[in-house]
C-alpha cells in the first residue's frame, strides 16, 4: 500500500513538473520583451492587445493617419484604455533609407524625433511634428506636397523641438546627428518586417497604406479589425 501511494506521489510531481514546463514554454511573451523603446509606447505596457504603428515623418499616409489620432486625442486615449490596447509607434528614417526617392527629409525628421525621445519628449514632439507636416503640407496639397518638401531645411525640424521647449542640448543632439546609428537599425529592422509605410501589426491583423482623405473612423475601423483578430 505504502509503494502504491509513494508511486501515485511521484507520478503527480512529475505530472506537476511536465505541466510547469509546458506552461512556461507556452506562456504569452510579455509587451514589454517585444517593444522597441518603451519611450514610444501610450497605454499599459502589458495591455492585451498590442498595436504596432511603422511610421515615416514625411509619409503623407503615415502623417495622414497619425493627424486623425491627434486630432482626436482624447477620443483616441480613451478608446486604448477601455479596449487595453498599447500602442507602440515605430519610427525611422525608412523612406531614406529604402523608399525610392529616397527624401533627404526622412533622415532628418528621424534624427530630430530620436533627439527628442532621448530627452524624454518623443510624444510632445512626434505630435507636434505630426500637426506641422499635416497642415504645412499634405492638408492642402495631398501627396504631392512630396516634392515641396523636397526643399527643407534640417532647421524645419529643429523649430519643431524648440517650439515645445527644447533647447541646446536637443539643437547639438540634431546638428551632429548623434542617435543616426539607432535610426538606421531600425529602418533596418523595419524594413524585414513590414510590406509599405505606413505598415500596421494590430495584434493578429496586418495592413499597409491609409488615404489622405480618410479621418478617425478609418483609424478606428484599423483598431476594431485588430481586436478582432485577437478573437
Amino acid at each position: 500500500m505504502k509503494n502504491a501511494l509513494r508511486i501515485i506521489g511521484i507520478i503527480t510531481i512529475i505530472a506537476v513538473i511536465i505541466a510547469a514546463i509546458i506552461a512556461s514554454t507556452t506562456a504569452k511573451p510579455s509587451n514589454s520583451d517585444k517593444v522597441w523603446d518603451e519611450q514610444m509606447t501610450v497605454g499599459n505596457l502589458e495591455a492585451k492587445n498590442y498595436f504596432i504603428i511603422y511610421s515615416d515623418l514625411v509619409c503623407p499616409y503615415c502623417v495622414a493617419f497619425e493627424n486623425a489620432i491627434v486630432e482626436n486625442e482624447a477620443e483616441f486615449k480613451e478608446y486604448i484604455e477601455e479596449n487595453d490596447i498599447l500602442i507602440e509607434v515605430r519610427v525611422s528614417d525608412f523612406l531614406y533609407e529604402y523608399g525610392q526617392a529616397n527624401p533627404p527629409h526622412s533622415r532628418y525628421s528621424a534624427i530630430a524625433t530620436y533627439c527628442a525621445k532621448n530627452e524624454g519628449k518623443f510624444w510632445d514632439y512626434y505630435d507636434a511634428a505630426i500637426t506641422a507636416v499635416w497642415n504645412d503640407f499634405f492638408a492642402s496639397d495631398g501627396k504631392s506636397a512630396l516634392s515641396k518638401m523636397a526643399k527643407l531645411e534640417p532647421d524645419y525640424w529643429t523649430k519643431i523641438g524648440k517650439q515645445i521647449g527644447l533647447g541646446e542640448s536637443f539643437e547639438k543632439c540634431v546638428e551632429t546627428q548623434a542617435p543616426l546609428d539607432e535610426v538606421k537599425q531600425n529602418a533596418k529592422k523595419s524594413a524585414q518586417l513590414i510590406d509599405g509605410m505606413p505598415f500596421f501589426k494590430f495584434n493578429n491583423y496586418t495592413n499597409s497604406g491609409f488615404d489622405l482623405g480618410w479621418g478617425w473612423d478609418y483609424v478606428k475601423a484599423y483598431f476594431e479589425a485588430g481586436l478582432e483578430s485577437a478573437k
